[in-house]
């Protein structure tokens, strides 16, 4: 069944961090290193549920820098696996945030999309971080929107608010896209907006990296590319 309400679509908002960027591997590639150099092993998915609950952890205790809530989270994985961090190891998932790599349909995807709506970045991370991160995406957005500039982390309303503070448009114009449903689906749903779940390929499965939650996305895709398909076909 056709759902009309696409037609009425004229703005697609955009988290960063695992929707269009493979945060996962971002994460594990920088981690897994350190811990290869301190004969450390560990399975991938203990390490990202451990980045899971520092990071919710330390978000839900209120906003500060982004590096900050990620020296937190370095420092809280190090914890679990009873490593004590030693020179610039708590800066890891800092300095490797600029090499996260975009998921294999971002950029192409991104840029199609771009011909048809206005596209806004919605994410927790700090002007600078994204600023990196644009590189890779290789792609222009009429608004970027950070948890630097709201003071706050999502599932907060925060970001959503100002999503209808800037763009100036009324909220059923506005698709916000998605893999977290705990982070954007609750929050952005709370407050009127149609959403599409990208429920991107996780180690995590159910809920990639983030607390379970339950909520009811308008659209589910498994990749960018097939929303695509489905907004251009009207979301058949």
């Amino acid at each position: 069944m056709s759902a009309s309400w696409l037609a009425d679509i004229t703005h697609l908002t955009f988290d960063c961090y695992g929707t269009l960027i493979d945060w996962e591997q971002g994460i594990l590639t920088a981690v897994q290193s350190m811990f290869a150099r301190r004969g450390v092993s560990a399975g991938p998915e203990s390490i990202l549920q451990s980045y899971v609950r520092h990071e919710a952890r330390l978000e839900a205790q209120g906003w500060k820098p982004y590096r900050d809530i990620l020296r937190g989270v370095m420092t809280g994985i190090a914890e679990d696996f009873k490593i004590q961090l030693v020179g610039s190891e708590t800066e890891t998932l800092v300095t490797s945030l600029p090499d996260w790599p975009p998921f294999l349909d971002t950029v192409a995807t991104l840029q199609a999309l771009a011909g048809r709506y206005h596209l806004v970045i919605v994410s927790n991370t700090d002007d600078a971080l994204f600023a990196e991160t644009q590189k890779r995406l290789q792609t222009s957005f009429v608004a970027v929107i950070t948890a630097e500039q709201v003071k706050s982390y999502k599932p907060g309303r925060a970001h959503f608010l100002e999503v209808q503070r800037r763009l100036g448009v009324e909220t059923r114009q506005v698709l916000h896209v998605a893999q977290s449903l705990y982070h954007d689906h609750v929050p952005a749903r709370a407050l009127g907006f149609r959403t599409a779940w990208v429920n991107r390929p996780s180690r995590l499965v159910g809920t990639g990296l983030a607390p379970a939650t339950v909520v009811e996305p308008d659209i589910v895709t498994s990749d960018l590319e097939t929303l695509a398909a489905r907004l251009e076909a009207g979301g058949n």
